[in-house]
């Protein structure tokens, strides 16, 4: 496919333009002279520079990767048709539909735009995070830097031992079960050929753990129990409720974790933006 910089050019600009800063959680701040976003803050919500970002809308850019565009989607927050185009004005096929999809859609981030100081964050029904605000970034890490298998937290429980030291031993079981649950949900939903059956077999060729809570089939043990208890590296141990938004088209699910008021609990979720990620 053809590199559409002028094409690129004016969708970014057209798009860049139809927002305000309240669609996307910003300020609008003073002596604002257009109605639409200025280029360093859609530079700053994707997580790019802004000379870079100026340089695509100046037909100058470079040739944008994958991770690039799905920033540039999200920062902007197209819709999955105007995602589609985006890609192929970059001369890229758009990513596929079918399940598990990366593309977070404008109505969940207008919604992770309004929790900025909660710890919320949207997964995917292969258990891989693609979008976390910093509270909840503080409270369980930065998930959304793994690559391949590794990016769904049901393939790092088994696999990597640092994942269950986010959580007191006596619930490891539990969760152990909860994750094999939801992986086996995913996969009989959406098939042998998509992620999350990727992520089962890796797990059933590599975690012996795995492969005997698999061949229970169970499917009755939620992934998104209200009550969890975590174990913050700076902080101790933290109790909080999970509630969980889905959204079936994308299926995908929104977690926002909250502890009771007057609780010490509460108090340390209060305290997360001053400790380090």
């Amino acid at each position: 496919m053809d590199f559409d910089r002028a094409g690129l050019a004016e969708f970014l600009r057209r798009r860049r333009e139809a927002l305000t800063p309240a669609d996307v959680g910003l300020p609008a701040g003073s002596r604002r002279r257009t109605s639409g976003l200025r280029r360093e803050e859609v530079a700053l919500l994707a997580q790019m520079s802004t000379d870079y970002y100026s340089r695509l809308e100046q037909q100058r850019g470079p040739h944008p990767s994958e991770q690039m565009l799905t920033a540039l989607a999200r920062a902007l927050h197209l819709s999955l048709d105007e995602r589609d185009h985006l890609f192929r004005l970059a001369g890229q096929h758009a990513p596929g539909r079918r399940s598990a999809s990366d593309h977070v859609g404008p109505g969940m981030l207008r919604i992770v735009d309004r929790l900025a100081d909660t710890p919320a964050m949207v997964v995917n029904s292969a258990g891989e995070t693609l979008l976390q605000t910093m509270p909840a970034k503080a409270l369980v890490g930065d998930e959304t830097h793994f690559e391949g298998v590794a990016r769904s937290i049901a393939y790092r429980w088994f696999t990597d031992p640092a994942t269950r030291q986010r959580f007191p031993a006596d619930d490891h079981d539990h969760h152990a079960r909860a994750h094999t649950a939801r992986l086996r949900a995913a996969v009989t939903t959406e098939g042998p050929d998509s992620r999350a059956a990727v992520i089962a077999d890796a797990l059933l060729a590599e975690s012996p753990e795995f492969a005997s809570l698999w061949k229970e089939h169970d499917v009755n043990v939620r992934l998104t129990d209200q009550r969890k208890r975590l174990l913050h590296p700076e902080l101790g141990l933290i109790e909080v409720f999970c509630q969980t938004l889905f959204d079936p088209d994308a299926n995908q699910g929104l977690l926002v974790y909250t502890a009771t008021p007057g609780t010490v609990s509460h108090e340390k979720l209060a305290m997360l933006s001053a400790v380090s990620v």
